[in-house]
């Protein structure tokens, strides 16, 4: 075979090879799962009940796995409750929910009621609008065919905005969607997407 004729060979080999990985690692990629408060209550700050004994906080935390053909192992999920205080974040409250596993396209709720420590009611009461924040920190491994990835961390978080009624504040009747400013499962696929490509490019 001609010598030209040899690299064009090699060369549309190393380039199909490089476009069948970079196509690979796309549609192994998981999505992160979708965290987000969907109800948020305290009725010690519902003026209409004029009742402080109940300092507990009721929520409802939402699981989702956007994925179709790849599960979730969570870690146990650590969930920190502020109140926003004089330019402060005051924790409030803490719950702990144990490790457990998410199948394809599967949503799942965790309800449940918190007593709270330090919360400053006076001076809560005396407010319309209440903002606290939602922290989550947890780590996930993705369950891809046959085998489980390594673990990648999640931290993700928001402000809620509860009324007179010590009900959450929401936009369309919708939760309120728990954010990160950065993903480390999408950074970590990326990084080796990029990796890859610079590979590829450099062989050619």
């Amino acid at each position: 075979m001609p010598e030209g004729g040899c690299c064009r060979c090699c060369t549309g080999f190393i380039f199909t090879s490089g476009l069948t990985a970079l196509f690979l690692w796309l549609s192994l990629r998981p999505d992160s799962p979708t965290l987000s408060i969907e109800d948020f209550y305290l009725p010690a700050l519902n003026k209409t009940l004029n009742d402080t004994s109940n300092t507990t906080i009721s929520f409802d935390f939402k699981l989702n796995n956007p994925n179709k053909d790849k599960g979730i192992y969570y870690n146990a999920l650590n969930l920190t409750i502020y109140y926003s205080h004089n330019f402060s974040l005051l924790p409030v409250a803490n719950y702990t929910i144990p490790r457990f596993y998410q199948g394809f396209k599967k949503k799942a709720h965790r309800k449940q009621t918190v007593p709270t420590v330090g919360l400053p009611l006076d001076d809560a009461i005396r407010e319309d609008l209440k903002v606290f924040r939602v922290d989550v920190k947890t780590a996930v491994r993705y369950k891809i065919i046959f085998w489980k990835t390594k673990h990648h961390s999640i931290k993700v978080g928001s402000n809620l905005t509860v009324n007179d009624m010590g009900a959450l504040v929401k936009k369309k009747k919708k939760g309120v969607k728990l954010k990160s400013s950065c993903d480390s499962v999408q950074v970590s696929y990326c990084a080796h997407v990029c990796l890859l490509m610079g590979f590829v490019l450099l062989l050619l």
